[in-house]
């Protein structure tokens, strides 16, 4: 069953509907591309059929090893940076209180590390774990990426001078290659729990592998609806090539023709502060997927109304180079009215009677209206509800229309060439052995 679809009302004056139906056939022929693994980086395609093909005894192992583990923690370390924590990170924020830790105190507290290099970052988190009963993911290919190894060398002497090295043992989880890399030696050699990333799925692209759902199992959420949620998109995109029946295949047309109009930026807004995550993963998937050999969207975003005190004038009368991509969500979770005052102050007795989710939902239409009418095309990805099962088809609805867009692009969308160069330049700036005499890039 679908539960996304894409709205174009608002999309109307600045894409025709001949303009669509002209792009069909390209964007078809980008999805045989996708589909048939006939394209560039086609050795990366693993995600293609992963929701079908996830081995039912990794997720089974992967409950297993919450039901032991969490009982006993009150916080969960995930280590990891860019697509080895952000898919994770994006549905447990979307899923979970904003006051977590205090609404619900049964269930494993998440944390990140791994993600940056910031010494404060470091030092506030050691006096949590010094506070916290905690166990650790560590999440890398390769098990030397600078910042993830960084981290988990620190937290691994925390974790082994707290509980012993034999619990500390018990207490870590590896998520790594299956034969090779530092991680993968240092898992084998002390025992750890260990999962595979498959070779053939790229890091932002892995969040319906070991890499998402380890950590997202061990906040307390349901993995086999989020990889019901995927299957389902997943038949879908593969079987329907008209846009009426495959959003994916409409949103990855639409934001061609805009990108091919010179809307050279896309923001991704959202009017629930919960998505703020899914918009990182987002950001990550298009921006490595596609900024390539001089081409590309740039992948930009807003959390409304929030921003729209702060980046509201620009996007109403700025530079018109972007366009719009709204989620917007039918039904909040809870229900919260305005209460009545007498005195009316403040002047909002209007809004008596009404939910603060009717007020939202006038406050989304209302800035939709607005900025298409000043000069920013609109279009919104419609979903019912925030529940694993939707968040398992969005997330393969966005990796799905990735994959078709950056063919439509001529780019490999499945390689980050890019990302190397920072990493050789602070190599060199750090004086790291065989980097010597190397010019900075």
């Amino acid at each position: 069953m679908n539960m996304i679809n894409i709205d174009k009302q608002h999309l109307t004056q600045y894409v025709s509907d001949a303009e669509t139906k002209q792009m069909l056939e390209e964007i078809r022929d980008a999805k045989t591309t996708l589909v048939s693994g006939r394209g560039k980086g086609n050795d990366f395609l693993g995600w293609v059929n992963l929701p079908e093909e996830q081995d039912v005894s990794i997720v089974n192992s992967i409950k297993a090893d919450v039901a032991c583990l969490a009982p006993k923690i009150s916080v969960f370390v995930v280590i990891g940076i860019g697509g080895s924590y952000l898919g994770a990170r994006a549905v447990i924020e979307a899923l979970q209180s904003e006051y977590m830790h205090a609404v619900e105190p049964r269930r494993p507290f998440v944390v990140y590390a791994g993600h940056t290099l910031s010494e404060d970052y470091y030092h506030q988190l050691l006096q949590l774990l010094d506070r916290e009963d905690y166990a650790v993911a560590v999440i890398s290919k390769s098990g030397t990426t600078t910042e993830p190894a960084v981290a988990f060398r620190i937290v691994k002497s925390h974790l082994e001078s707290k509980y012993g090295k034999a619990e500390a043992a018990n207490r870590i989880i590896a998520v790594t290659d299956a034969r090779k890399g530092a991680l993968h030696d240092i898992a084998v050699k002390e025992k750890y729990p260990m999962y595979v990333i498959p070779d053939n799925v790229g890091g932002r692209f892995s969040v319906l592998t070991p890499v998402g759902l380890l950590p997202i199992a061990m906040a307390g959420y349901d993995i086999d609806a989020l990889l019901q949620g995927a299957r389902d998109m997943r038949r879908i995109c593969l079987e329907n090539d008209s846009f009426d029946d495959n959003p994916a295949m409409e949103y990855a047309a639409l934001r061609n023709i805009l990108y091919r109009k010179g809307k050279k930026v896309e923001m991704l807004v959202n009017f629930l502060p919960n998505l703020k995550y899914v918009s990182e993963w987002w950001k990550q998937l298009y921006g490595e997927s596609e900024g390539k050999e001089g081409k590309g969207i740039l992948p930009h975003s807003l959390s409304f109304t929030t921003d729209l005190h702060s980046m509201g004038q620009y996007v109403q009368q700025g530079e018109r180079l972007m366009f719009e991509t709204f989620i917007s969500v039918d039904k909040p979770s809870s229900k919260v009215d305005i209460p009545v005052d007498e005195q009316n102050l403040d002047g909002i007795n209007y809004l008596v009677g009404k939910s603060l989710n009717e007020i939202n939902h006038n406050a989304e239409l209302g800035t939709m209206i607005a900025h298409r009418n000043g000069g920013v095309p609109v279009l919104k990805i419609q979903i019912p509800q925030i529940d694993e099962y939707v968040l398992g088809q969005l997330i393969y609805f966005f990796e799905f229309a990735c994959g078709v867009s950056g063919y439509t692009l001529d780019v490999n969308p499945f390689d980050q060439p890019g990302v190397e160069a920072y990493k050789k330049n602070m190599f060199i700036l750090l004086g790291k052995p065989g980097y010597e005499g190397q010019q900075l890039v």
